[in-house]
């Protein structure tokens, strides 16, 4: 049809040409509109195919025959074979097994024998956070989601003050001004001018069209990563220069045959205003320098980071139930089938990223952030810990996990925390109040590694279940997985846990263990050098009588000589 109207005249060929611009000009402008579209046939490639070619032969085999018969049978056969793909490719989550047990068989597995120590504990949980920041904020800004990363040897809770997306007019015209950018380990997160970084970037979360950070990557991908990444999670920090920066994290679609999800690098987006050059810059090739997995290591503040996706960490722990065998986790067999267990009422789901000291492990593993799951059985009413996974928060190409369930242990999982601490306060009011998030926090006590789950009580609004009390002093509970003993701690005084640990627990752990090691107190600089202060004071004193002796003797030989 294009070449006979091509062939009617000259006016014709001009407009062949006019739209074939528009059309070419469309598919170049309109990357981040269509991309979805193509990283869809991406996913499912396979399944496409597989269901294209069976399509093609199927007609061709229904056009050729004559009988009606054989064409209603060829259409039935047609019908089956479809919805025999939709009930067991996507109605039974077979396509989702498969794809997990690619992920699988792609992990760099290395299973550790000791648990590692926790360090530079978080009180508050992401939600708190994530309320407290929203309250010191105005009608025409929102916040993004907090994220836990890195910032000058410390980790802080960061997140951008951006126009909301409630007024369409900000989201088109203002730029992203301000951070947050507040401690993790203190109980008092202050949103004060001094953690509110005026910082500004012309393309944003909740900014419009090519300022928008989803689409403005995009645009910066080439023709073949257009098929095979997609833009993930955004984090807020500083670069090697001390300038502070957005890190897209990239998700990587891998294999053919059930294609799956893997760390795709990052698009670091550096800080400047919004003008005319960024504006062509972003319409064209968009914003970002890509730095691939492997570059990452070149980069300081790359590295021992927090930069993995959520997504991609999820489905790399949940694909630990494979590791007794393909058929394992299938319902006639489930002898080490895992799952991850799902935090109520709209909490932050895991992973919870926690600082990890891996340093005595010998296994070679950095000490720093960690994507950090509690795997339990498959069952709902099983709440026993099955696996501890460590996932570097980084990318790096490890995954490190801790058996539980083969060493017999006998710990309690996630789920089953909140029950325990709403049973030791029965007098909480427990209808609007709630303990969550219980993250890992693993310390040699007494004697030996003992590993507990620290959680947060928050007031949950009834009206608004994703809005979370902020308090500044937070009721902390620490709960003995082995024991399920639970240990109220002062949330201002972090140094004093492992002893009100062991006050409350120390005839337990003595009478079940038959030890007699008991605590000891982590000694001040004073207290570590009394020994030597008390050695000087005692020189000191004997120094003085010395002299006060050399005085008298001379006083008593010039005595003699005058007699």
């Amino acid at each position: 049809m294009i070449k006979t109207y091509w062939h009617k005249g000259t006016k014709q060929k001009r407009n062949l040409i006019i739209l074939g611009i528009i059309f070419l000009a469309l598919i170049f402008f309109l990357r981040d509109d269509y991309q979805p579209a193509l990283l869809f046939f991406r996913k499912f490639i396979f399944i496409i195919l597989l269901c294209l070619t069976v399509l093609f032969f199927g007609l061709r085999k229904f056009r050729k025959s004559a009988k009606t018969g054989s064409r209603i049978g060829i259409l039935a056969l047609l019908a089956i074979f479809f919805g025999a793909i939709y009930y067991v490719g996507f109605y039974s989550k077979m396509y989702v097994y498969m794809q997990t047990y690619n992920v699988f068989n792609d992990l760099n597995r290395i299973e550790i024998v000791e648990l590692p120590l926790t360090q530079n504990e978080r009180i508050q949980p992401l939600r708190n956070i994530f309320s407290m920041a929203n309250e010191s904020v105005g009608e025409t800004k929102d916040v993004s989601l907090p994220h836990l990363v890195r910032v000058d040897d410390s980790n802080q809770w960061t997140m951008a003050i951006q126009p909301t997306e409630k007024y369409y007019w900000q989201g088109i015209k203002d730029n992203t001004e301000e951070i947050f950018s507040v401690s993790s380990t203190t109980p008092f997160p202050r949103f004060s001018s001094e953690n509110r970084i005026p910082v500004t970037f012309s393309i944003g979360e909740s900014l419009r069209f090519s300022r928008n950070t989803y689409n403005a990557v995009v645009q910066r991908l080439n023709p073949w990563m257009l098929f095979n990444y997609e833009p993930s999670d955004t984090y807020y920090m500083k670069n090697d220069k001390g300038a502070w920066v957005q890190v897209v994290s990239l998700i990587k679609w891998k294999g053919f045959f059930f294609p799956y999800p893997s760390f795709g690098g990052v698009m670091v987006v550096e800080n400047g205003e919004h003008n005319f050059s960024d504006y062509l810059e972003r319409i064209t090739i968009g914003k970002g320098t890509y730095i691939s997995p492997q570059e990452m290591k070149n980069y300081n503040y790359l590295t021992k980071q927090n930069t993995l996706s959520e997504k991609v960490s999820r489905l790399q722990a949940e694909s630990l139930k494979f590791l007794a065998g393909f058929s394992d986790p299938l319902p006639w067999n489930m002898k080490s089938a895992v799952k991850i267990p799902l935090a109520p009422k709209d909490q932050n789901q895991q992973p919870y990223v926690t600082d990890f000291d891996f340093s005595d492990t010998k296994v070679g593993a950095f000490s720093g952030l960690y994507h950090w799951f509690g795997l339990e059985p498959i069952g709902n009413e099983r709440t026993s810990l099955s696996y501890s996974v460590f996932i570097p928060a980084d990318g790096s190409n490890n995954f490190y996990f801790y058996d539980h369930a083969s060493k017999k242990e006998g710990y309690a999982g996630v789920s089953a925390m909140p029950l325990k601490v709403k049973e030791s306060k029965k007098e909480y009011d427990w209808s609007s109040n709630a303990p969550v998030e219980f993250r890992p926090y693993i310390k040699n006590i007494a004697g030996k590694k003992r590993m507990f789950f620290l959680g947060t009580v928050s007031t949950i609004s009834k009206d608004n279940p994703q809005q979370f009390d902020g308090s500044a002093t937070p009721d902390l509970a620490l709960v003995d997985s082995e024991y399920r003993d639970v240990v109220w701690i002062n949330a201002k005084k972090p140094s004093t846990w492992n002893q009100e640990l062991y006050m409350q627990l120390n005839e337990a752990w003595r009478t079940s263990e038959n030890t007699n090691i008991y605590f000891e107190k982590e000694k001040t600089v004073l207290e570590q050098n009394r020994q030597i202060l008390d050695s000087i004071q005692l020189l000191s004193n004997q120094q003085k009588k010395m002299e006060d002796i050399q005085r008298l003797q001379k006083q008593i030989d010039s005595i003699k000589m005058n007699n």
